[in-house]
């Protein structure tokens, strides 16, 4: 359906290309409209009243319920017994009671026209789940996650429990403590010992702490504790199981390590010098995958970009040496500008990030600027 405005539009500029020479057809193709669409419109009063049909005046259907019968409907649809019951339920009831007064579509329509289809019971409308919030970490320091998992021991039914910080932006474990019980105390303490470690308080922007929805994570004690520290609590939404993707990733590695002893741990302090020894390969021997295959204490400590520059020039001249054997570009040794947690990560990086130079992509081809070239020289080509 075209507004009045846009016909007269679109008559207008077809007739001044029709007299600079162009074809009906041709020109209502790019417009969009059939070509025997214009001529109707001139036709009639289609330029000057525009389109009629939503002023139609439709005549009733032959076999549409009668007002008597719309009202029987409301009057059976909030009898006491029917008070609380949807139309999938009151048609059948009535039918069994040999009584057929409407289908349940019927039924829809006439409660929707007097405004009562709502919930008829005390069940509320389902709420629709928050988008989730997506944090940017730029540098160490900004976006925070942490989390608890279970360490077996050689008693069965007993764990110890693990309990971790780490920085997303540097993948590094900033803070960790291994315990007989899983208590609220146990992760207030964690945060204050890690926030003191990382001097978050002479920092000018705290970081933010995203956790998943455990109890012990949420208990008053550690939000008390979170606020004194002006740190910023984040967590998942309720039954989203990969809103909190780096902490689960990290106790994926640690519980796929050869040391980890399989019949599980004897005692406390044999758990808790394996999370030291894990933890100390993890930010110091570990070359992470996400962060160009650095450590994270390389990447904590801003060491990264003079090492990927480094294997980036290594690259260059071991391709420059055999040139034969690189068929493409060399490795990306790119650092990462930003990690994001949680969705729409490429709209909003873009957002806050500034542009790359094209200086800074390791070799790589650009991939609009060569589209361009191919399509200019397949055009003088063609030409």
């Amino acid at each position: 359906m075209t507004r009045l405005e846009d016909r007269q539009t679109l008559a207008r500029e077809i007739e001044q290309a029709r007299t600079g020479g162009a074809r009906l057809a041709e020109v209502c193709a790019l417009a969009g409209i059939d070509p025997r669409t214009v001529p109707r419109w001139r036709a009639g009063d289609g330029l000057t009243h525009g389109d009629r049909r939503p002023d139609a005046v439709r005549p009733a259907s032959s076999h549409a319920l009668t007002e008597a019968e719309r009202t029987r409907i409301v009057s059976v649809s909030n009898q006491p017994r029917f008070a609380d019951t949807p139309p999938a339920r009151i048609v059948p009831a009535l039918a069994d009671e040999g009584i057929y007064i409407g289908s349940e579509s019927s039924f829809h329509r006439v409660l929707r026209a007097h405004g009562q289809m709502n919930r008829r019971s005390r069940a509320h409308p389902p709420r629709k789940s928050r988008p989730p919030t997506t944090h940017i970490a730029t540098q160490p320091g900004e976006v925070w996650c942490w989390d608890m998992t279970f360490l077996p021991a050689q008693i069965q039914g007993r764990w110890f429990y693990f309990y971790m910080i780490l920085d997303i932006y540097s993948r590094k474990i900033v803070g960790f403590e291994v315990h007989a019980t899983d208590n609220a105390d146990h992760a207030a303490q964690l945060a204050k010992r890690t926030a003191l470690a990382e001097g978050v308080h002479a920092a000018p922007v705290k970081p933010v702490l995203h956790g998943d929805n455990e109890a012990t994570l949420k208990a008053t004690t550690v939000l008390a504790m979170l606020n004194w520290l002006g740190i910023k609590p984040s967590y998942s939404r309720p039954r989203v199981s990969d809103d909190n993707p780096y902490a689960e990733a990290l106790f994926r590695t640690a519980k796929y390590r050869p040391e980890l002893p399989i019949k599980g741990f004897i005692d406390l302090d044999t758990a808790r010098e394996w999370a030291m020894r894990f933890v100390h390969w993890y930010n110091e021997e570990h070359r992470h995958s996400a962060i160009r295959y650095v450590t994270p204490a390389q990447r904590h400590a801003g060491q990264d970009r003079a090492l990927l520059a480094a294997r980036h020039e290594i690259y260059q001249r071991a391709r420059r040496d055999a040139l034969r054997r690189w068929s493409r570009s060399t490795r990306n040794w790119t650092p990462v500008d930003a990690v994001t947690l949680n969705p729409e990560r490429d709209t909003v990086v873009q957002a806050v990030m500034p542009p790359r130079s094209p200086s800074r992509r390791s070799g790589r081809i650009n991939n609009s600027r060569y589209k361009l070239r191919a399509t200019t020289c397949l055009t003088l080509t063609d030409s």
